[in-house]
This record gives structure tokens, sequence and C-alpha cells, in this order.
């Protein structure tokens, strides 16, 4: 039997809800929602950690970040990574099996490379550049079976928006100063605005605040801390009136749209090309925005918008237009085994996550995952079908329990209310974050 080709794509920054397949109205994502018609979509999908750097680092090992002590996009102090982990990268164990394994696009690991971890590198391009060679690349016939990664840095150029608004020297003024295309691409989202009337485009175009656009009543003080770390955000959240918020959420559609047409323009040269019928496609972004929900844009807090990730499984031998609402799924921790298993390469022995291919073919799962680990700069959480958990490293209101079926835009703390609930996922925190306290201040 001939073994498959294999097509991971990532975006930057996608929130779940960020797609028109998922109902959202305020954006079209044609190349997107055309992998859900073909495929399986996962609704309770989770990154490892909602920022860049721990988030990747778990996709191209399989691992959680804080097996390295990673919580964040700033790892000062980090050590070097051991070899065993670097020698255990999704690219490495590909080769051994016989594949070739290619990178293109945004990397953004923790001091190490694609090369490192096993990758040969087609072009460190984040935009139209890395669409038209993945498209390229995908064209031709190939002596080998392959694993392409086409990482793409879009919606990720939103994050500029509120920097701009309030750049005020240090290191905000030294972004600036390096973010000439990601300001090129803001405005012409802006732009578009332009060309629509003004009370046609806030009355039909323009995304309305989000249901849970004021701040949590019982906020955790580690959220506010985060907060605070960056100017930026503070001044986005104080300061910003309703207008600004939902302009933030028009350009974060439209940079969601640009995305969108550059897969587009990999995907149609793959249905075009000689490997059509027999490559695997996986959908899914390293984490969300909070895209105005709790007066917050960027990530790292782990509300669902910036921890719910999309997650699409395109298998030409599996079923067609399949959402699955009930199966918690961690991109991180599953995507390695699932392309180990359409390899046919053993799973190496450290690997804790679950292959999605059952579920891709309409088949049984085996016992359902009770609970899902996600770990933040904050603090850390354990989420489960119907709540989630976050316990924070310091400062009052630290432990929260979201009841995610009454109140799925996590609006309250009800940890106060659900004695029973609160006893199981303090038990599966314990289980699932057994060095939580490791990383507790005061």
């Amino acid at each position: 039997m001939t073994r498959p080709n294999i097509l991971l794509i990532m975006t930057d920054q996608q929130s779940r809800h960020m797609m028109s397949c998922a109902g959202y109205p305020y954006l079209n994502t044609p190349a997107i929602d055309r992998l859900a018609e073909a495929g399986t979509r996962f609704t309770r999908a989770y990154c490892t950690n909602p920022v860049c750097v721990p988030s990747r680092f778990s996709l191209v090992t399989g691992r959680m970040p804080s097996e390295i002590k990673l919580q964040g996009n700033g790892p000062v102090g980090l050590p070097e990574i051991p070899e065993a982990i670097k020698d255990t990268g999704l690219g490495w164990t590909l080769k051994s099996g016989g594949y070739q394994a290619v990178f293109a696009g945004k990397q953004h690991f923790p001091k190490m490379e694609a090369e490192d971890l096993g990758f040969e590198v087609l072009t460190f391009d984040e935009r139209d550049k890395l669409a038209e060679m993945t498209a390229d690349f995908v064209s031709k016939e190939h002596d080998k079976p392959w694993c392409l990664v086409a990482s793409f840095i879009n919606p990720h150029d939103i994050c500029y928006m509120a920097i701009r608004d309030h750049a005020e020297g240090g290191i905000q003024q030294g972004v600036m100063s390096r973010a000439t295309v990601p300001l090129d691409e803001l405005d012409a989202a802006l732009a578009l605005a332009e060309d629509i009337p003004e009370n046609e485009f806030w009355d039909k175009h323009c995304p309305p605040l989000p249901p849970n656009f004021e701040p949590q009543a019982d906020e955790p003080e580690a959220v506010r801390a985060l907060i605070d770390k960056r100017t930026f955000r503070a001044h986005a959240r104080d300061n910003w009136d309703e207008s600004r918020w939902r302009l933030h959420r028009w350009v974060y559609a439209k940079l969601t749209e640009r995305v969108d047409g550059q897969i587009q323009k990999l995907l149609d040269s793959l249905r075009s090309g000689p490997s059509r019928d027999n490559t695997v496609i996986i959908f899914t972004s390293d984490h969300g925005d909070h895209n105005a929900s709790h007066k917050l844009e960027h990530k790292t807090a782990p509300y669902e918008e910036a921890a719910g990730i999309p997650m699409i499984l395109c298998d030409p031998n599996g079923v067609a237009g399949v959402v699955d609402d009930t199966n918690l799924v961690s991109n991180g921790l599953d995507i390695y085994p699932t392309i180990c298993d359409y390899a046919g390469i053993e799973t190496p022995p450290h690997i804790t996550g679950r292959s999605l291919r059952p579920l891709a073919c309409g088949q049984n799962w085996g016992t359902p995952r009770e609970a899902l680990q996600i770990e933040c700069e904050i603090g850390n959480v354990v989420v489960t079908r119907d709540h989630k958990y976050l316990k924070c490293f310091h400062g009052a209101d630290a432990e929260q329990l979201y009841d995610l079926v009454r109140d799925p835009h996590h609006t309250r703390n009800s940890a106060g209310e659900m004695a029973d609930a609160l006893e199981d996922h303090r038990e599966h925190f314990a289980k699932l974050h057994p060095n939580h306290h490791d990383n507790v201040k005061g």
C-alpha cells in the first residue's frame, strides 16, 4: 500500500471560531471551509499553551512546554534544549521512516531551528512567497513520500494594531521599526473599511462586540498583572472605545481572509497535481486571539478565544463533512502521533498524545479523553467535557472553575457553586500538573 503524503498547514493566532464553516458570519474562508467539507472538524481542540513559542515547541516535539520549563514567548534564562528532545523531533522521526520532511514558513521555536528537528527548510518566507513555493512543491513528483509543514504568519499581524496605538519607546518602538510588512498588511485591512459607506459598515459589516466584552466580574488578579506587563495591552483595555474594539475585530477577520487566500493557492496546486488523491491534510493554528473578549487583544490568558484552536483532518479515505464536538483534542500532543500513524512509523515512547486517524475514518477512539491539560504564563488549566479549571500561580481569585455549558464565554467563576465538580477537577489537575507548585509565587 502506498504511504500517503502529509500536508500540515498552520496559521498563527487564529481562534477556532474564526472560520465561516464554524458559523462566524463576518468573514469568508472558502479554502478552510473546503477542508472542513472534505474531512473532520474538531470543535473541542486546544493548544498546549496559548502563545507562539511554547505551542510551536509542542507541535514539533509532541511534548508539553513545561518539560523544558517554558511558559511564554520570552524564555529568559531558558537552558539549551536537550539533544534528546531535538533528536526525537518530528522531522527526524519522519526521516527515519523513509519520509522527506520539509518545513516552510514561520518557525519561532525555543533555542532551536527546524533543521535541529530533522526538517529541511524550503523557505523562511511567511506570506505570499510561502504560498508560491509550497504550491510548487506539491505540484511535483517526489522520490519519497513527503511531509510538508506550511506555516503561515497571519492573522498574527493583528498584534500590531494595539502596539502601534501605544508605541512609546523601548521594546515597542523596536518592534515597530522592524514591522514594515505587518503594518502594511494592517493598513491594507483597515483600508478595506474605507470602501464601504460608514453607516453600512457599522450596521452590516463590522463585527459587533462579543457577548463577553466586559472583563470577567471575578477576574483573576494574575490576568490584570499580565495585561500591565505590556503597556499597549493596558492602554487598549483602559482607553479604547467600543468602535476601536469593533474595528480591531474587523481587521482580525480581514487578516484571516488574507491567509485563507494564501492557503487556497497551495490547495489548488495540490488538487491539480500528482498527489491530490494520496495526501492527508491537517489544518490548525498555534493559538488564538482574545479578539475583544474580556477587553483583551493578543493571547496568553487561557480563555477559550486564545486557547481554542481550529483543527481539521482530511483523510482521502476517511469521512467527510463531520463535526466532532465531543472529543477533547490537543494539537500539540495529538498531531505528532497522528502523522506517525499515517506514515506507518512507530510513535516514539515519549509521546503521550493520541492519533486522530480513527476519528477521521469514522471509527471509535476507544476510551474518551476525560481531561486535557493546558499551560500558560499565569497558571495551569484542565479542560473536561463541561468545565474548565484554572489555577493561577499567584494573586487573588487564583482558582477558577468555568461552566462551559451554562457560561461558555467565561463571564464568572463557578467554583463556589459546584463543590463536586470543583473536587473532580482538582483531582484531574493534580494528575496532569504535578509540578504546578514549583511555579507558585509567595
